[in-house]
């Protein structure tokens, strides 16, 4: 899977970035190394909600899709 990203200089120094296919999913980082570590684990974790506790009623479908 390909995400776009995209990074900022931040006002104060370093960076923060955000992916705008996953809202809400953003990251900061001194260095732009550091930035790159982060990002990865905020994807990561946006990725894995634990979604085991959704209530699902007779009339809501259930999908898998690749990405």
């Amino acid at each position: 899977m390909k995400l776009k990203v995209v990074v900022h200089e931040a006002e104060e120094g370093g960076y923060w970035a955000e992916v705008p296919g996953i809202p809400g999913c953003v990251t900061q980082g001194e260095t732009f190394e550091e930035l790159l570590t982060n990002l990865y684990e905020a994807v990561e974790g946006c990725l894995s909600v634990d979604t085991k506790n959704v209530d699902v009623s007779a009339t809501d479908r259930i999908l898998e899709i690749a990405v």
